[in-house]
Parts: structure tokens; C-alpha cells; sequence
């Protein structure tokens, strides 16, 4: 049996962020904003301000590192937090290494005393929105253009949002 273990990276661990960050860009490209080339040559203080820009959890699958999600604080939300960046290893795909990540950082946006977080969507990826669904994410009204367009650019994304608290508001 695979043993899962879900932590917080810490400043000095830069360059593990640096290498999951840019096999996440390399494997997933249409998954990101950013691009490899945009941030293959960057230098240790960039992924060092990262670091501390917001929490980033690194799920390590018998010790080796398997995927990587970011929780900061949602822009314009009261006590919101917010997912971003998830990205599971090819090969440790289906085997609960996204789950716990979720779990992981709901557990961490709770402990920091945030009263929701929000999980951004395509409205197209039922598969995205099934996950999320599984966990409580609810979808809410808020919408945005898709941040990466692949197809015409009327593409958009669905705040879906996991209540923490026994406040039930969306945002």
C-alpha cells in the first residue's frame, strides 16, 4: 500500500518547489498561466518570494514527490482562501494523491482560521467539477474568462467554493 504523506514546504525546499512547478508546466502546459520558458530561468529569490507569497503543499506518494497544490488568501473575500496551481505526477494520477492534497489543505485553510475556500473551474470540465463536488466545493455565481484560453476565448471558469465553518455564504 502506497504511503501518503501531505506537507507544507518550507523556503529552504525552493528547489523542489522549482522542480515540481516546472514538470507541472512542462507535462500539463494548458493547465497554467505561466509557461516553462517563462519560468525556467528564474533565480532562487523568485521561488523563494513564491514560498512565502503562500502555502505550498508538496504530497510525497513512498517518499517521492508526487503532486504540489497552493493555498493563499482569495482576493475580495473576507476570510477566503483560495486552491490554485494543482498538479498531480503523471504516474501517481488516480491513486488519492489530489485528495489528499484537498483534504490537506482544507485542514490547513481551517487551522488558519479561514472561513472558506475557493476552487476556480472551467465550466467545460465536468471531470474538474465532479472532483471538487466530491469534497463540498459548491458552485457559486461567480465566473471569470478562463485565465489560459484554448479554444475561441469565450471559455470560462466557476468559483467553486468549500464552506469551513458552519457559515454557509458563498461569496
Amino acid at each position: 500500500m502506497t504511503e501518503i504523506v501531505v506537507r507544507a514546504l518550507t523556503e529552504d525546499e525552493w528547489e523542489l518547489l522549482r522542480s515540481l512547478r516546472l514538470n507541472a508546466l512542462q507535462e500539463s502546459p494548458d493547465a497554467f498561466v505561466a509557461s516553462y520558458d517563462d519560468e525556467a530561468d528564474e533565480s532562487e529569490d523568485f521561488w523563494r518570494a513564491r514560498l512565502r507569497r503562500s502555502r505550498r503543499l508538496v504530497a510525497e506518494a513512498d517518499g517521492e514527490p508526487a503532486g504540489l497544490v497552493s493555498i493563499g488568501t482569495l482576493d475580495g473575500v473576507d476570510n477566503g482562501a483560495e486552491f490554485f496551481g494543482l498538479w498531480v505526477a503523471p504516474q501517481w494520477r488516480g491513486r488519492s494523491i489530489a485528495a489528499n492534497l484537498v483534504k490537506s489543505g482544507a485542514t490547513y485553510a481551517a487551522e488558519q482560521g479561514f472561513d472558506r475556500i475557493a476552487y476556480w473551474v472551467g465550466t467545460d470540465n465536468g471531470r474538474a467539477v465532479a472532483f471538487a463536488s466530491s469534497f463540498g466545493f459548491r458552485p457559486t455565481g461567480r465566473r471569470r474568462p478562463m485565465r489560459v484560453q484554448n479554444g475561441d476565448g469565450d471559455e470560462e471558469e466557476i468559483a467553486m467554493v468549500l464552506p469551513l465553518t458552519e457559515d454557509r455564504r458563498g461569496f
